[in-house]
């Protein structure tokens, strides 16, 4: 693996990955998708890391779906192999116990569009476009994309998107719900890591839990969702972090949370 095929910065609570194959638009390969499966177990197991944030190097690319060219290379099993890897690892992204915010910078289409659907939270830049166009390449998506996509903007839309393969650009993006902000690009990194410090302010436990009970509770009934979001209250109550939110509430500070 090239040493810095994934660029991985910390910077307090926050950790950014950027995608850096910029000369293929930051296209996914096997050595992409491994880098990207080790740093989220880093990030998983640093208890300072408390959100992590995922972009592309370069202006023109978040992450362009799948190389291609190196697809052409592979035999069918190795095809196989490529989508089991890669969906494994953006429903890795989905359940980390930590919110991943997507900083979509450019193109993001294919495998680049599933992989923001599994982030938490998504911020495009205003030239950002996206898309699930693997229809035109007598394929589907196979990373997610059939059942992300219209969990978040619903059946119709999503089956339009996916059968046509289209681009929409950052506005429409936004206006159907897949992105949840657009931003100027030169903004786009700033505004991530403002939400992501927005983000670090809660309490980490109640974020591994609250991101939990959406997460599973999204995924069944309402009944049992409520029961999901109850036993998920529950973990939060014997804690530190609690005690410390409400002396912070009445002492009128800011509470200093530890993930106790």
């Amino acid at each position: 693996m090239a040493e810095d095929i994934l660029l991985k910065e910390v910077d307090g609570k926050i950790a950014v990955l950027t995608l850096n194959r910029p000369e293929v638009m930051n296209c996914f390969n096997f050595a992409m998708l491994h880098a990207l499966s080790d740093a989220l177990d880093e990030i998983e197991q640093d208890p300072q890391v408390r959100v992590a944030i995922i972009t592309g190097a370069g202006e023109k690319a978040f992450a362009a779906g799948a190389d291609l060219k190196e697809r052409r290379t592979y035999s069918p099993e190795q095809v196989k192999e490529f989508i089991t890897t890669i969906r494994n690892l953006f429903t890795r992204i989905e359940y980390l116990k930590k919110p991943v915010i997507a900083a979509v910078n450019g193109l993001a289409l294919g495998g680049g569009t599933e992989m923001a659907l599994a982030c938490d939270i998504r911020i495009a830049a205003e030239t950002a476009f996206m898309g699930q166009t693997e229809t035109r390449l007598a394929i589907i998506p196979g990373a997610g994309g059939t059942q992300r996509l219209p969990r978040l903007v619903g059946k119709g839309l999503a089956k339009e998107l996916i059968f046509t393969g289209r681009r929409i650009d950052s506005q429409e993006a936004l206006r159907i719900g897949l992105v949840n902000k657009v931003v100027a690009g030169d903004k786009l990194l700033d505004e991530a890591k403002a939400m992501a410090t927005m983000i670090c302010e809660a309490g980490p436990i109640a974020l591994e839990q609250a991101k939990y009970a959406i997460n599973y509770g999204m995924e069944t009934d309402l009944h049992t969702g409520l029961a999901i979001e109850s036993n998920a209250y529950w973990i939060c109550i014997p804690t530190e972090d609690r005690l410390e939110g409400l002396a912070a509430f009445q002492e009128k500070r800011k509470p200093v949370y530890k993930g106790r």
